[in-house]
Order: C-alpha cells, then structure tokens, then sequence
C-alpha cells in the first residue's frame, strides 16, 4: 500500500502537467491570433485614416452616394414600369375580351340578318309566285270571256273549239301571255282555257 500511494500521485501529477501543458499551448494560440487580428484591426484603421486625408476620399463618398441615390431611383423605376406592364396586360386581357365579345355580338347580328334577308327573300319570291299565279288565272279568265263572246256572236254549241285569231278581235287584237312563260291552250267552249305552267289554272284561287 505504501509502495502504491506515490506512484499514484505521480500518475495524477503527470496528468496535471500534461493538462496544464496542452491547455497552454491552445492559450498562447489564442493570444497569438487575437495578436493577428489587432495588429489586422491597427491596419485597417491606418488605412481609412490615409483614405481620410487624401483630398479626393469626400468626393468619392459623395460619388458613391449619389451613385446608390441613383440606383435606388433605378429600383423604384424600374418597379413602377414592372406596375405599369402589369396593369397594362390586364387591360390588354380586357380589350381583348371585350374584342371577342363584340365579334361574337356582330358574327350573332350578321347571321340575324342574314337570315332575316333569306326570309325576306323567301317572301319575296313567294309573294310573286303568287302574284304570277293570279295574273295567269287573270289571263285566263279573259280568253274565257272572248270565247264565250265568239260562241255567243258565232253562234256556237258547247264543244266548239276556236282558234286564236278567232278570239282576238274580243281581246284588243292580242292574246295575254303567261308571266312564266308558260303557253296557253284555248280548249272548247265549256272547258276552261288551261296553263302549262304547273299551278296555273282557274281552279286555283
């Protein structure tokens, strides 16, 4: 036991001193970089003091403030223009819409009015259709009535059929035509005067 004890403190001694020496050495490495940094510190200060004392350091700061006065000007310009673009697509997107709208409005009028003249046509050719068919039913009505006159002068039977020149002394020496260029047939007294136009004919009213 006597023989232990010393060799133990020394242990705890050679611990301590290694302790203490490695401890040192991180401590004078430490005091050897704030040492660098101070003496890095001192230089600068050296320089900005130099940079003070040259005649041109005040027009400098002052280039470079208006040089950052500028750029911020810059910025900001630069922002509303960006502002300005946006709005501007917008109204771009709007006009756009509202041009395709109106197109498709004047496209819808177009076709109303293109089908309103198609009707109107339509009508049109209806209503002088119609107005064919009556002045043929007219002129049809007229030979009737200069045969019937020929028979009644001539003294006729029923049956008779009278030749054109025999009816146009009683139809002002001319024989009406169809309008649709149709021909006419006289046929016999008691049978109506007829059309070749399909629809033609006295029985239509």
């Amino acid at each position: 036991m006597k023989f232990v004890i010393p060799w133990v403190l020394v242990g705890a001694l050679l611990a301590g001193g290694g302790y203490l020496f490695v401890n040192g050495r991180q401590r004078d490495t430490e005091i050897e970089r704030l040492k660098a940094e101070n003496a890095e510190i001192t230089a600068l200060r050296a320089e900005i003091e130099e940079l003070k004392k040259r005649p041109d350091f005040s027009a400098e700061v002052a280039r470079l403030r208006k040089d950052n006065e500028d750029l911020l000007r810059l910025r900001n310009e630069v922002k509303q223009l960006r502002d300005q673009s946006k709005q501007l697509g917008t109204q771009l997107q709007t006009a756009q819409a509202q041009r395709d709208q109106i197109q498709a409005q004047q496209q819808q009028a177009a076709q109303a009015a293109a089908d309103a003249e198609a009707q109107r046509a339509q009508l049109l050719q209806k209503s002088a259709e119609k107005a064919q068919i009556f002045q043929c039913i007219n002129n049809l009505r007229q030979i009737e009535g200069a045969k019937e006159q020929w028979a009644l002068q001539n003294g006729k039977p029923p049956g008779s059929v009278p030749t054109t020149a025999d009816i146009l002394p009683f139809l002002n020496g001319k024989l009406p035509g169809c309008p649709n260029g149709g021909t006419y047939t006289l046929n016999a007294i008691g049978k109506p005067a007829t059309c070749s136009v399909a629809g033609h004919g006295l029985a239509v009213q």
